[in-house]
């Protein structure tokens, strides 16, 4: 009898014991993706250039041939041993590569257009991998494309970085700058390939997990003059970078002086995969917080995309499905990812459209990334949750200031609320932390606003006034600002599960007996929840002379409940692992103020006084608002509304 054979559907039946049946959150694709409303050519195809490859490196390379045999320009090596230690790996390391942290290379693959130029530059770094499996080929999907369309791209090896090796993400940074020079000095090279041909006033750099965390560093380090922990080290960069992309970023790996690093002015884009299975949380969204723009004379906007069911790994060609490696195909279930041709499109349309309007300022693209829905044809069917801010925008409350709920960020702005379940102002929270960082903080404070319009007792259909979250604006607020319609009232909200408790019933007695016991808070997909409607909510303004007018939030954009995220094969594990099995990730929500006059053409927008969230579409849910402000409406997104009026 052949035991290991009989033995098979035992194995099989304790596994299947300990997978739960794949859960995801029912696709609402079909109708958010429905429509097509962006006048312009998909960014996502090839463009007209025929597109040429080369390697620069140092020639000697002892493990690929093609920084050894096939190089094109011959490069320096650098000493980064200021910032990189191998520890005890360093025997191993230095044997295995054939040199030390004293005499790194400079290599890197590149495409870019058979043209005169000049081109705009983009650099991409990879992130931690297993560096006996080179990670930096696995953005030829991107470099293929991006260089039919106009852009020199050159994919940076740092896999002699990678490993087991830790607090080298500063040196990651410093050498996508130290790159960037090379092609400044490859332009003004006579017979380089490159001569001639790169647009150093455009810059773009891209990196992916680790390297999501470098290109922040790198956009800080490009404005000092000192390496900030040792400053015997003197920089000297000083490049026009117009812009950074962080793809499934780690955060806070790197902190000089013991602090996050904080970008400023440059525009910013950072997108990430629900089902993550390496970087389990949101983590670019606290580079995207902590970013500023200071320059009043510059346009800069930046963008955080979440994508439902897009893991780590198939944001890079070599990497594949594995997040973590090969060993982790025994932990991560992989049933709900899509496909990883999907999600790389995905990357191309928004990493395209990124470049051509930060580099070529064709803000056709602009639209794109505050609301998806414009471009529903072009992309994958999965769904998405969007974050947009231009350097335009003036803000009302971020509840970052202070201890008082009733203050807003605006002097003289009044915060106040009426029949709410809940009113705090709080930190928000990620699912998990990273590996090298124990805080599972989001680093933003928001206001949580819960609600329950029924009355507590026998009857459940009774309801009292509709409760309301309001915004009170100083006298001369509207007329300073200039609001117009071509105004937006801006902010970002997301529902969470949680669905309050009926309120108490002013007329009994008893009131205070029954108004203390909440429901118990529900867990997203149970059938209990079922039962609740989706989130939905109505904005109202009001002006000086008491006129107001209201639309409904969902003709703005999906108000989705979290997104149902399981990673891992094994349930109890994955219990133990994240805190919840969802993301809290907020939604950009943008209304021009035009829309308001068309309900109400009574409303004097030069006079408004208020901005309320009326919650009078459902009975009862819990939502947490943030950056609640105003902007000016590019004349890029007058063409691309969603649903037309209303809608964005």
């Amino acid at each position: 009898m052949n035991t290991t054979r009989s033995l098979l559907p035992l194995i099989a039946l304790a596994a299947a014991a300990c997978t739960p049946a794949l859960q995801l959150t029912p696709s609402d694709a079909d109708v958010v993706l429905s429509m097509q409303t962006l006048d312009a050519p998909d960014p996502g195809q090839p463009g007209s250039y025929e597109v040429l490859t080369l390697y620069y490196g140092s020639g000697t390379d002892k493990n690929r041939p093609e920084y050894r045999d096939s190089v094109a320009i011959t490069t320096p090596t650098v000493d980064v041993s200021t910032m990189v230690a191998l520890g005890n790996s360093a025997k191993e390391r230095n044997e295995y590569w054939g040199f030390t942290p004293e005499e790194m290379p400079l290599n890197a693959r590149v495409w870019y257009p058979d043209g005169a130029g000049p081109f705009p530059l983009v650099l991409v770094v990879h992130g931690n991998h297993n560096m006996r499996d080179f990670s930096d080929p696995g953005y030829d999907y991107l470099g293929e494309l991006m260089a039919s369309r106009g852009y020199i791209l050159a994919s940076v090896d740092e896999n002699f970085i990678n490993g087991g090796i830790r607090g080298e993400n500063d040196a990651r940074g410093w050498f996508l700058l130290r790159h960037a020079k090379l092609f400044g000095e490859f332009n003004g090279e006579a017979e380089n390939p490159f001569e001639g041909k790169v647009d150093m006033d455009n810059i773009v750099l891209i990196g992916h997990s680790r390297g999501g965390e470098a290109v922040a560093n790198a956009a800080a380090f490009n404005r000092l003059s000192h390496y900030p922990d040792d400053a015997s080290l003197l920089f000297d960069f000083d490049l026009s970078i117009k812009g950074i992309i962080s793809i499934a970023p780690v955060d806070g790996q790197y902190l000089p002086t013991g602090r996050k690093v904080v970008v400023e002015d440059v525009s910013y884009l950072t997108f990430h995969g629900s089902h993550d299975g390496d970087v389990t949380s949101f983590h670019g969204l606290r580079i995207y917080d902590r970013l500023q723009f200071t320059d009043p004379d510059a346009f800069n906007f930046k963008s955080a995309v979440y994508v439902y069911r897009a893991n780590h790994g198939q944001w890079n060609s070599v990497w594949g499905s594995f997040d973590g490696g090969p060993r982790s195909a025994r932990s991560l279930d992989l049933r709900g990812l899509i496909p990883e041709e999907d999600q790389r499109r995905f990357g191309e349309v928004y990493v395209s459209a990124f470049l051509d309007v930060v580099t070529k300022g064709d803000k056709r693209y602009l639209p794109i990334f505050r609301d998806h829905r414009v471009i529903g044809q072009w992309l994958p069917e999965t769904m998405y949750i969007t974050r947009f801010e231009t350097s335009g925008f003036r803000p009302l409350a971020t509840f970052e200031e202070d201890i008082d709920v009733t203050s807003g960020t605006e002097a003289g702005v009044v915060l106040r609320g009426d029949s709410l379940s809940t009113w705090k102002e709080e930190m928000l929270q990620l699912r998990s932390s990273n590996r090298s960082n124990t805080s599972a903080s989001q680093e933003n404070q928001a206001v949580t606003i819960a609600w329950n319009n029924r009355i507590a007792g026998a009857d459940t259909a009774r309801h009292g006034p509709a409760a309301r979250y309001e915004v009170d604006l100083p006298t001369y607020l509207a007329s300073n600002w200039a609001l117009s319609s071509s105004t937006t009232l801006d902010f970002m909200l997301g529902p969470t599960p949680r669905v309050p408790g009926p309120r108490k019933d002013p007329a009994s007695a008893d009131e205070e007996a029954e108004s203390n016991e909440d429901e118990p808070q529900r867990p997203s997909g149970s059938d209990e929840e079922q039962e609740d409607p989706p989130v939905d909510l109505s904005i109202e303004v009001t002006d000086v002379s008491g006129n107001s007018a209201r639309v409904t939030l969902s003709d703005y954009g999906a108000i989705r409940r979290p997104l149902d995220t399981y990673v891992l094969r094994r349930a109890d594990i994955e219990a133990q692992r994240f805190q919840t099995h969802w993301e809290l990730v907020l939604q950009t929500f943008s209304i021009p103020l035009g829309d308001f006059t068309t309900d109400n053409p009574a409303v004097d927008l030069r006079r408004l006084a208020a901005v309320a969230f009326v919650f009078d579409q459902v009975h009862g849910g819990e939502v947490a608002i943030d950056q609640i402000g105003f902007s000016t409406l590019d004349p890029a997104f007058l063409g691309a509304r969603a649903d037309g009026p209303p809608g964005f």
